[in-house]
């Protein structure tokens, strides 16, 4: 993972490095990822991997749309 400060940042980085252009997120997806998947905790005994459905309705309500997050 890398941070960016901006989209000009991104594109700068990008034409330096001669990398393609990966999935970008706002801080506010990254959070909501975060806050989303990691909000249970795994040492419940009532706790269960996501199911596909599950994981996409999260990238869906945080607008990860793009191929790269469908399962």
């Amino acid at each position: 993972m890398f941070l960016f400060r901006s989209e000009e940042h991104v594109a700068r980085w990008i034409s330096q490095w001669n990398q393609p252009r990966g999935e970008v997120l706002t801080g506010d997806q990254i959070w909501g990822l975060a806050s989303a998947w990691y909000s249970e905790d795994r040492r419940e005994p009532t706790w269960r991997r996501k199911t596909k459905g599950e994981a996409e309705e999260i990238f869906q309500g945080l607008g990860l749309t793009s191929v790269f997050w469908k399962l």
